[in-house]
């Protein structure tokens, strides 16, 4: 959790965005970046990194840097948050089908 600042700027990076504007759309302080970004704080309650991953679309563990976001299934469950569990087990798997589908094409688009 060391680098969650740098994950977080990262991610606000690939989005074209600045810390500021993901602390005003979640509603979150912008002294809590700050408070990352100078090391004065080094982690985030279990709600505030839920919202932060789910506003970026990774899993929580991704944002800690605790794994590298290659599961497709919790992807689709962080994406949907809520929505997803909600959904029985067929449309669960066409939700990751669609979301594997389309990692694909992206990969494609880049080559």
């Amino acid at each position: 959790m060391d680098n969650l600042y740098e994950n977080i700027e990262a991610l606000c990076t690939q989005r074209g965005i600045r810390p500021g504007r993901l602390c005003n759309e979640l509603g979150l302080s912008r002294g809590l970046i700050t408070d990352l970004k100078m090391g004065r704080k080094k982690s985030v309650n279990a709600e505030t990194a839920q919202k932060i991953a789910a506003y970026f679309g990774v899993s929580v563990g991704q944002l800690l840097g605790q794994e590298d976001g290659s599961d497709i299934l919790q992807q689709a469950d962080v994406a949907f948050y809520g929505e997803f569990k909600e959904l029985n087990d067929e449309e669960k798997k066409a939700v990751r089908d669609m979301v594997r589908l389309m990692r694909e094409r992206r990969a494609a688009q880049r080559d």
